[in-house]
This record gives structure tokens, sequence and C-alpha cells, in this order.
């Protein structure tokens, strides 16, 4: 072969992934395997086929024959005892054999139906002592009893003769299965001989074919990927400057070329580290800037929305004192709806302003009855819970240490979320549970709505997040995460359950107090001490 030819060869074998040479070596090592296997079950066969032989048929065959040789023996003493003394009891081991004479020839006949020597044999022991028992044994038999028989004494020596022929044929019979006996014990201790040879064959290519794959994988595999962790754990530590070299099959090579493309992207990308440090800092700056220019806006558009309202809320009372009772009922009671629609929203912008710096400026906490904020929350849902016929059940709440507002509106959006998601023409039932959990609160809201898959378990608690289109459910997607932000700021956590399955579960914990806290942020400047009271809901 020319060295032309062998490139090519070369360049092919280069090409191939750890893939295919798993597969080429696998489908090898189970082609020799069969191989092996099928060999050694012929092997195997073959030995339990000579070993039946020789146990089933050749033993048996010499045993039957020495049985039916006691059997003809039996006859010959009861025949001769018989003619000489006339007596009856001698008919009897002349019957039984008789008897074992047909049982033993048919047992034989079965043996030896595939040995034809052994047949030929059967039947001159079969012709012999037909001869015999036709000239000698059925007439001396048929003799009458208590006498002896004339037929014993004048055909003594044709009898005597007769039988030595059925005892020579029964030798040569015998003699030919003990050869025959001999020759398959030979044969099986030789197949068992080689059983054995090939069995310690097949076990040393099994241990140099487990060889061959250990220190293919050892090179092809292993030894290339202890150089590429080696030279990548260079690089992980600091040696930046360190190639890697690709080794092994095509696909390790490819990796390790993509490991050294990372390598110099990574160069690259430390090279110009400093410059995006100092456009983080930047960037940085900017954030803390616009975050207080955000919170400076919150105030602003809170106060300069308090300003009309309070003029839409005095409006009405002046209205309300002034005129009441000299309109209709109607009148009085719209005049009544808009005054406390108007303090409603002066409330509402009020605890919007204090959620929006929940985690910047702390609240003055107080004790607060959780069952007296459930009552209010489910008063400001009674709506909504009318028209669902919602079912709501809560445990005894505790008194804890936190802002009522922000309890208010953590119930508020747990309890609104529970009677909104409900499934679609079934009545909603909702449970809330208190229970003690060391220096902690847990509680937990358990409805039978739709529930929330497991992969959105997190994803339910990001500001704007939605699971559904504005047209299926309303909402802006702020409710969980402003629980989640009210839980976290009392120090608590927030989670959906993933075990329960039959609606949705949100569980908290609270403690009975706040741990201690910075003190909080001043308020913008030029707050009026009053707009920036704490608000009781």
């Amino acid at each position: 072969m020319t060295g032309d030819e062998t490139l090519p060869r070369a360049r092919g074998l280069a090409t191939w992934t750890t893939r295919r040479w798993l597969r080429v070596g696998v489908a090898l090592s189970l082609a020799v395997l069969t191989v092996l296997g099928v060999t050694g079950a012929w092997m195997l066969g073959r030995t339990a086929a000579l070993s039946d032989d020789l146990v089933d048929v050749k033993s048996q065959a010499l045993n039957t024959s020495f049985r039916l040789e006691s059997a003809l023996l039996n006859q010959e003493t009861g025949i001769r005892g018989y003619g000489i003394t006339g007596n009856p009891e001698f008919l009897t081991p002349y019957q039984q054999g008789l008897t074992e004479q047909t049982a033993d020839v048919r047992r034989l006949d079965d043996l030896l139906r595939d040995d034809t020597r052994g047949t030929v044999d059967l039947r001159a022991v079969e012709s012999a002592l037909e001869a015999w028992q036709s000239r000698i044994a059925r007439p001396i038999a048929a003799s009458p009893a208590g006498a002896p028989s004339p037929l014993a004494t004048e055909r003594a020596g044709e009898g005597k003769t007769a039988f030595d022929r059925v005892r020579t044929a029964l030798g040569r019979q015998q003699e030919q299965l003990r050869a025959e006996q001999a020759a398959a014990r030979d044969d099986l201790t030789a197949t068992m001989r080689q059983r054995n040879w090939l069995f310690a064959a097949i076990a040393l290519v099994i241990l140099a074919l487990a060889g061959l794959v250990f220190e293919g994988l050892r090179r092809g595999v292993t030894r290339p990927l202890e150089r590429l962790g080696a030279d990548a754990r260079a690089v992980t530590g600091g040696d930046f400057a360190r190639p890697i070299i690709p080794t092994g099959p095509a696909d390790l090579r490819r990796l390790g070329a993509e490991i050294e493309i990372m390598r110099k992207r990574l160069v690259q990308e430390l090279e110009s580290s400093e410059e995006s440090r100092r456009l983080q800092d930047e960037q940085a700056a900017d954030l803390q800037r616009s975050n207080a220019e955000l919170e400076q806006f919150a105030y602003v558009a809170s106060h300069d929305l308090q300003e009309p309202l309070r003029k839409v809320s005095s409006f009405t009372q002046l209205l309300q004192r002034r005129y009441a009772g000299q309109l209709d009922d109607k009148a009085d009671q719209y005049i009544a709806f808009a005054v406390d629609g108007a303090n409603r929203m002066q409330t509402l912008i009020n605890d919007l302003l204090d959620f929006s710096r929940v985690g910047r400026v702390h609240h003055a906490h107080q004790s607060v009855d959780l069952d007296s904020v459930m009552e209010r929350t489910l008063s400001a849902l009674s709506v909504s819970i009318e028209e669902t016929g919602a079912q709501i059940t809560c445990d005894p709440l505790p008194s804890l240490v936190t802002d009522p507002t922000q309890m208010g509106m953590l119930w508020q959006n747990l309890i609104g979320n529970a009677i909104k998601f409900r499934r679609p023409g079934q009545q909603p039932h909702i449970k809330v549970t208190a229970d003690r959990e060391g220096d902690l609160w847990r509680f937990t809201v358990t409805d039978d709505g739709i529930g929330i898959a497991p992969e959105y378990a997190e994803k339910v608690f990001v500001i704007f997040q939605r699971l559904h289109t504005k047209d299926v459910y309303s909402g802006s997607g702020i409710g969980l995460a402003m629980c989640k932000k009210i839980v976290e700021f009392h120090g608590g956590t927030i989670a959906v359950d993933p075990e329960y399955t039959a609606g949705a579960r949100i569980t908290f914990t609270l403690a009975d107090a706040p741990a201690p806290a910075e003190e909080a942020e001043p308020g913008p400047e030029g707050a009026h001490p009053a707009e920036n009271a704490e608000p009781v809901s």
C-alpha cells in the first residue's frame, strides 16, 4: 500500500468522533462476544448431549441387558427345577422371569432404536431365546405337575446347548454395549477437555478485549480530557497566556478549539474590564440619582394629586352640610358616595406613596391585630365576595408589630387573587391559617382555583409578570410582587407551595416584631408633616 493511499484513510479516521469510536468498539466487542458465546453454547450443548447419551442410553442399555440376563437365568433355573421335581413352585421364578423379560426387551428396543449394531445383537438374543423357550421351556412348563417331566430328561442336552446359545448372544450384546459405553465415556472426556480449553480461551479473549477497551478509552478519551482539563485549570488559575492544545477524537478537538476561542475572548474581555468597571461605576451613580429623582417624583405626584382631591372632598362635604335634607334621598346618597370616594382616594394615594418607599424609608411599626385587618380586608372585598359567592374561612390570627397599611395591602392582594383566579363556574373556597413555627408565624392562603404551575412559582413574584392576558384576568401584575416586598420588608419569606395541586397555596412567614433596623430616611425636602404621617387602615 502506498503513502498516498494511507493518507486519506488516516484523514478519515481523524474525523471520527468519540461517539463513532465507541460505536465501532462496542460493535466489534459485541461481535466477538457473540462468536464466543455461540461457540461456548455449542460446546456446552455437545457436552450435555454426550453426557445424556452416556448416562441415559449407553449405561441404561447395559444395565437393562444385565437385568435381562438375570431374568433369563431365573427362567432357566425354574424350568430345570420344575422338570426334575414336578413341583409347581419352581414355575414362579419362570413366570416372573417372563414378565421381566418382556419389560427389559421393550426397554432395550427403546434405548437402541438409533443403534443399528445394538438392535442386531438384541434380535440375535431374542432369536436364541425363542429357540430355547419353544423347544425346552414352554413344553416342560406345560407338563403336568406332581411328577418329573420326561422332556426334561430327554432334552437335557439340547436344552443346555440352546441356553448356552442364549448366553453367548447376551455376552456378545453386553460386550458391544460395554465397548460403546467406554467409547462414549472417552468421547465425553475429550469433549469436556476441549470445553475447558475453549472456556479458558474465551476468558483470555474477554480479558484481552477488556484491556483493549480500557486502553482505547484511556488514549482516546481519558488522556485528552485530562490534558484539556489541565489546560483549562491553568487558565482558570490565571495563566491566560497558556494555549489550549486540542487532542483526541474529532469532537474533543472541537471542544478544545472552542475552549481556546473562549480563552482568547476572555483575554479580550479582561483587557477591556477596566473600561467596563468605570462605566459600571458611572451607571451606578446614575441609578442612585435616578432613584432619588423617582422618589421625589412619587412624592410630588402624590402631593399634586392630593390638592385637587382636597378641594373635591371639601366642596362635597360643604354640599352635604348645606343641602342635607333639602334634596331627595338619592341626591344625599350620591353626595355621600362622592365624599366617601374622595376620602378613600386620598387615603389610597397616601398608602401608595408609603408603599413605594418600603425598604428605603421605615415606618413606625405598631402592634396590629391581624384579625381586625382581615375584617377590614373582607369588608373592602365584599362586592367581589358577594358576586362570586366565595366561602372564606380564617383561623384566629395573632397580633404582630407590623405596618397596618402594608398588612392590609398584603391580605387584600392575597384574598383578591384567590377570588379572581377561581375556576370558571365554580364557587371559590378560601382558607387562611396561621401556625407557630419557632420564632416565626407561618401563614397560608389556600384556594381551589386554577392554581399556579410549578415552573411559574418564582415568576409570579416578579413585578409586572403576568401568566394570563388582560382579556382573561384583569390586573397589572404587581399584586404578588407587592406581597413579596411587604413580607421581605418585615423580615419574612413568601413562596408558592409546589406540593399543593388542588388550586393555589401561598405561604409566608412573619416575626412577632421586626428586627432592629436603621433609622428611616427623611422624606423629600419640603414635605409637610401631616402628609408624611403614618396611614392607619
